[in-house]
């Protein structure tokens, strides 16, 4: 059995309801090594340890290998955030309604903020790096974003692509905090 952790960053520092994705935001300095001292000592010995090429999830990922010399860093481009095209740096409350509602109507093709990505293109990249997990019997732990973290619980549930909104999984995905699925032989 090979399990697959997958651990969001901690809190960026940003203005509370900011559309961020794929902006390359830091996360609070203290914040992060916290996130990392509650996960190194409960990872096993060689796991992979894979992370969004964004700030706020390699500083994560360091942490986490400063304390645990046996791990090394590898970025994965995959595994960061959507990229929400013009919303990037908006205040979520600031996007007309009227265009995040045409997102929504065709949510898994249209383009988030315009020139963003789909959901569809989102999905794929993140399947492609789960389907690669599921190939290897290896012990991962990947360090990224609430979105890659939502994708990966609906792949999990083999649903590839959520045609409508509704489908997204909602909830909260608290800073810092991981998720766990294993893989059965």
């Amino acid at each position: 059995m090979s399990t697959l952790w997958l651990q969001r960053h901690a809190p960026v520092v940003a203005q509370p309801g900011l559309c961020y994705g794929a902006t390359d935001l830091e996360a609070h300095a203290d914040a992060t090594l916290a996130a990392a001292g509650r996960i190194a000592p409960l990872l096993p010995a060689g796991v992979t340890l894979c992370s969004s090429p964004l700030r706020r999830c390699v500083a994560l990922a360091e942490a986490i290998a400063a304390l645990r010399p046996d791990l090394s860093v590898r970025r994965d481009v995959r595994l960061a955030e959507m990229d929400f095209g013009a919303w990037e740096g908006q205040p979520w409350a600031d996007i007309p309604r009227e265009d995040f509602d045409a997102w929504t109507a065709d949510f898994a093709d249209l383009r988030a903020g315009t020139r963003g990505e789909s959901v569809r293109a989102f999905m794929s990249r993140i399947a492609e790096a789960h389907d690669e997990w599921l190939a290897r019997p290896r012990d991962t732990l990947w360090v990224t974003h609430a979105g890659v973290l939502r994708a990966v619980t609906l792949l999990q549930r083999g649903i590839r692509c959520p045609v409508v909104a509704s489908d997204w999984p909602s909830g909260e995905m608290p800073f810092g905090n991981w998720l766990v699925f294993d893989k059965k032989p």
